[in-house]
């Protein structure tokens, strides 16, 4: 697969929906619990600083994406979040390290001055290996602070990366 990594379009949104939905479904990395709609992620993601997806130039099929947006506000606006999405059959064949390393270009070229994740699940140890390879810093550790899908608790990892 030759992957390249491009802005959101209208055209994308099915996938991409889709693609989230199946993380939110996983209920192991992300902290929301409801899944998209076409209507409401034509919302959300057209709300977000910078959305992509990662697009198989042969097929044109979309392999996965992301969202890019504020963390915080006002003296700490400076500061950017980002949520990965790849679908299950495509994990582990490097695109997820493409859309991370997007991210950190499109944050800076946005104004922001670092990348925060605030909820990284600790047992997500390829999303955590991942982050360290490209730089990022763990924060520490928040014991119990994601509930998964089943009913117990885990513990999250932030990590940041000065763009």
């Amino acid at each position: 697969m030759d992957i390249i990594i491009r802005s959101y379009e209208d055209r994308d949104l099915k996938a991409v929906v889709e693609i989230w939905n199946e993380v939110v479904r996983d209920g192991v990395a992300f902290p929301q619990e409801e899944e998209l709609t076409e209507e409401t992620g034509k919302a959300f993601f057209e709300a977000q600083t910078c959305t992509a997806v990662a697009e198989d130039e042969a097929s044109g099929q979309i392999c996965g994406m992301y969202i890019l947006h504020p963390n915080n506000v006002g003296r700490c606006g400076h500061i950017c979040n980002a949520s990965y999405a790849v679908r299950s059959d495509l994990r582990g064949m490097h695109v997820g390290e493409k859309l991370v390393s997007d991210c950190l270009r499109q944050g800076k070229a946005h104004g922001f001055r670092v990348l925060q994740f605030n909820a990284v699940v600790a047992s997500n140890l390829h999303a955590r290996h991942l982050y360290e390879r490209l730089g990022f810093v763990q924060l520490g550790i928040i014991p119990g602070g994601f509930r998964m899908k089943d009913g117990h608790y885990e513990d999250i990892c932030p990590y940041y990366h000065v763009l």
